[in-house]
């Protein structure tokens, strides 16, 4: 039992917390799911793609927005909205918190240089790095597979 289950839902930390390390260098990162429990994960001090998934879907559409070209923070929210025609429409705060989880796992990284010289110098650009796109990869392939079974199953959509 870790002290983390007796904390209230609403002054538990939003984001994980390393929980312990073993002597082989892995450590368990203890968070919370929509329902307030606690949950822990083992990770490695090296990721897998595999690890990381499934990914949520916020994060998915980010990796897409910046697979071909960088880009900052609005423009990511553009290309997620446009792609999805207006289905998902990220929060900045979404967004922001799921970049720096992003940029924290190593799969983006912030660009130093801006686009122009026109850019308002506030901006940050983002681009993929490549284990961010072995990660997107290894989802992609996940989800693909997924999809192979439902239609195994009979479970197509019907025509609109």
């Amino acid at each position: 039992m870790h002290i983390q289950d007796h904390v209230p839902a609403l002054i538990r930390p939003a984001t994980p917390v390393v929980c312990g390390t073993a002597s082989d260098g892995s450590y368990s990162r203890c968070g919370y799911n929509r329902r307030g429990t606690i949950r822990e994960r083992t990770m490695t001090n090296d990721p897998t793609p595999e690890s990381l998934l499934p990914l949520p879907p916020a994060t998915l559409h980010i990796l897409l927005a910046v697979a071909e070209t960088d880009r900052h923070g609005y423009a990511i929210m553009q290309d997620v909205e446009a792609r999805t025609d207006g289905e998902l429409r990220l929060s900045a705060g979404t967004l922001y918190r799921a970049v720096a989880r992003m940029v924290e796992q190593g799969l983006l990284t912030e660009v130093e240089k801006r686009r122009t010289r026109a850019d308002d110098e506030r901006r940050r650009y983002y681009r993929i790095t490549s284990f961010g796109l072995s990660v997107a990869r290894a989802e992609v392939r996940r989800l693909m597979q997924l999809v192979r079974h439902a239609q195994a199953r009979g479970l197509t959509p019907r025509a609109v």
